[in-house]
């Protein structure tokens, strides 16, 4: 087995861990059998599965991205727009305010990474284009997720503890954590939980970043009103999967290896740090990086990181090695790629890297190679997960 067939068994191997049916299945024993399950994200179709078993004849609806959509018996699925939010979307968050609204009983909620998109719900005076902005301004910003669903809870009845609000009953949550550190208030925007912040510290936050002055209208007046935000009801939220649960399966696959705290920040810094704390053999990790937009090319985080630890291996003189980052639910950014599998050859492979990474265009680049990490898409979603193996 060569350097790439192990590193895309470790990577595989930590997607497997993060497998929706298995997590939720887990934990249904301890769940009060509800009136209504409502599944929300990129898994949410295969988290549903087992609930439905658990509970038959239970009403449920599934909104998830147009990739992992398809029928399941039992269940209403709603396909919606993923990163940006869409029509379907908001259809989407429409009818789950009103599912919501009218049970008369506990709800079980099933919620995986791509919640915040797929529900868009805006708030009063907030047009679905103008959400649509602002989720544009935030991916070409560069900001880390917590920043984002900070902005994004502001803006929408069921993030920051909207479904809570909305729900005729009590409300039990189960969770696969697409955030490094799990932190509920940002999965999905948080619609079990308190918000992040206020709308106050989101006008703070779009201000350093530059966005603020970009952005509609009746977004900016509604983030200055004043708001007096109602006590939330209690919820039962259960992490049922994560990034780092993820790490831990990819280190057991691959024995004796070096494991990185989670990797974030910008892909140029974390391309650096990765390289710096490399050791011989087997490195892995787990994050999530962000990239400022300075060009329209097409690719994600996770080719621009592959690429820049390529260039980073280059600069050293690294020889005999092999680099995979890839997202672990299958896609990275508007491409149909999930990250990029590297090695000393790369570089060599491409005519102008310099030029298409500044145009952000590493799904051209890593295209041209033959270095694309090509996977399904995989019904999950748990952040990133990188391998790095050297001699």
């Amino acid at each position: 087995m060569d350097k790439r067939q192990i590193a895309t068994r470790i990577f595989q191997a930590g997607v497997a861990a993060a497998d929706p049916a298995a997590a939720v299945k887990r934990h249904l024993d301890a769940v009060t059998p509800p009136v209504l399950i409502v599944a929300v994200g990129k898994a949410a179709r295969a988290m549903a599965g087992p609930a439905l078993e658990a509970f038959p004849g239970v009403p449920a609806l599934v909104v998830t991205n147009y990739e992992n959509a398809g029928p399941l018996a039992g269940a209403e699925v709603l396909a919606a727009g993923h990163p940006v939010p869409d029509e379907n979307g908001l259809a989407a968050g429409q009818r789950v305010l009103a599912a919501l609204r009218d049970a008369d009983g506990p709800v079980l909620v099933l919620m995986s990474g791509g919640g915040s998109a797929l529900l868009p719900a805006p708030v009063a005076g907030v047009s679905l284009a103008d959400k649509q902005a602002v989720n544009r301004a935030l991916l070409a910003g560069g900001l880390e997720i917590t920043a984002m669903n900070l902005v994004r809870q502001q803006l929408s009845d069921l993030k920051g503890g909207g479904m809570l609000r909305a729900a005729g009953g009590p409300v039990t949550a189960l969770i696969l954590s697409d955030v490094v550190g799990d932190d509920l208030a940002v999965i999905a925007s948080g619609p079990t939980v308190a918000p992040i912040g206020t709308a106050a510290e989101a006008v703070a936050v779009l201000k350093e970043a530059a966005i603020w002055d970009g952005l509609p209208g009746s977004v900016k007046a509604h983030l200055e009103a004043e708001h007096v935000a109602p006590a939330l009801p209690e919820a039962r939220n259960v992490l049922v999967g994560s990034n780092a649960l993820s790490v831990a399966a990819m280190q057991a696959v691959a024995g004796d290896c070096h494991v990185l705290d989670p990797v974030e920040g910008d892909v140029a810094d974390a391309a650096k740090l990765i390289c710096d704390a490399a050791r011989p053999g087997v490195t892995i990790w787990g994050g999530e990086t962000t990239v400022v937009l300075k060009g329209n090319g097409r690719g994600g985080r996770n080719q621009e990181l592959a690429l820049r630890i390529a260039l980073e291996a280059k600069a050293r003189g690294w020889q005999d090695w092999v680099c995979l980052q890839g997202g672990s639910d299958g896609r990275d950014g508007p491409t149909d790629a999930a990250g990029g599998l590297v090695d000393q050859g790369t570089l060599a492979r491409i005519a102008d890297v310099d030029g298409l990474l500044a145009n952000n265009d590493s799904f051209a680049a890593l295209k041209e190679a033959g270095d694309l990490l090509v996977t399904e898409a995989t019904g999950t979603n748990v952040a990133d997960l990188g391998v790095l193996i050297r001699g």
